[in-house]
C-alpha cells in the first residue's frame, strides 16, 4: 500500500482528489494539509511514501515544503501537482529533489500512476512540460533584484522593502527601475506578471 500525504488548499479540489484516490486499491491518502505549514508535521507524523504537493499554498508554498520535506523527512518522495505549468517551477521543483511534476488537467488516471511511478523510485514530468523546462530562458534578474521583485510581489511595498533589506528608499526605487527596464516591462506590476509567468519567482 502506497501512503500519500495530500496538500491543496482548495478544499473541494482537495476532496475530489483524495476520493479518485480513494478508489485505486493500491493507495491510500495518511494525511491532508491545507497549508504548506502543515506539510512537514503531517509528514513527520504520518510517514507518507508520498507527498502530492500543490505549489500554491497559503504559508510555505509547495516547492519549499518539497526543500524541506526532502532534508527531514528523506524517505518521502515528491510529486507537484500544479494549475500552473510554467517551466521556471518545473526547473524549481527538480532543484527541490521534487521526484515529478504534473499539472492537475491531466486525465484523473494519469495521476494514480504518477504516484505509483514517484513510490517506485522514478521520476515523472510530463513530457511538454520538460521540453519547455530546458529551453526556458534563464533570469535575467541579479539575486538582490530578484529578492526586490519577488517582496515586491508579495505586498510590500518600497519602505517596507527598503527597511527588510537595511538599504535607501532611493536604492529600492532604482532597483525597480532597473528590473522594469530589464524585462521590457510597462510598469512593476507587468514585471511582476512576466518574472511569475517564466518562473522566476
Amino acid at each position: 500500500m502506497i501512503r500519500v500525504l495530500l496538500a491543496e488548499d482548495m478544499h473541494l479540489v482537495r476532496g475530489a482528489l483524495v476520493a479518485l484516490l480513494d478508489l485505486e486499491p493500491d493507495i491510500k491518502v495518511v494525511a491532508e494539509a491545507a497549508t504548506g505549514d502543515e506539510i512537514v508535521p503531517k509528514a513527520l507524523e504520518h510517514g507518507p511514501d508520498v507527498a502530492v504537493l500543490d505549489v500554491e499554498l497559503p504559508g510555505v508554498d509547495g516547492l519549499t515544503a518539497a526543500a524541506e520535506l526532502r532534508r527531514r523527512v528523506p524517505g518521502c518522495r515528491v510529486l507537484i501537482v500544479t494549475s500552473y505549468g510554467r517551466p521556471g517551477n518545473v526547473r524549481r521543483a527538480f532543484a527541490a529533489q521534487a521526484a515529478g511534476f504534473m499539472v492537475k488537467d491531466a486525465p484523473p488516471g494519469r495521476l494514480a500512476d504518477a504516484i505509483r511511478r514517484v513510490a517506485a523510485g522514478e521520476r515523472v514530468v510530463d513530457p511538454q512540460l520538460a521540453v519547455a523546462a530546458l529551453e526556458a530562458v534563464e533570469s535575467p534578474l541579479k539575486p538582490r533584484e530578484l529578492e526586490v521583485l519577488r517582496r515586491f510581489a508579495g505586498g510590500e511595498d518600497v519602505e517596507q522593502i527598503a527597511q527588510a533589506l537595511f538599504l535607501s528608499v532611493g536604492t529600492i526605487r532604482n532597483y525597480l527601475t532597473r528590473i522594469v527596464t530589464t524585462l521590457h516591462a510597462r510598469n512593476r506590476l507587468h514585471a511582476v506578471r512576466i518574472a511569475q509567468d517564466a518562473g522566476w519567482l
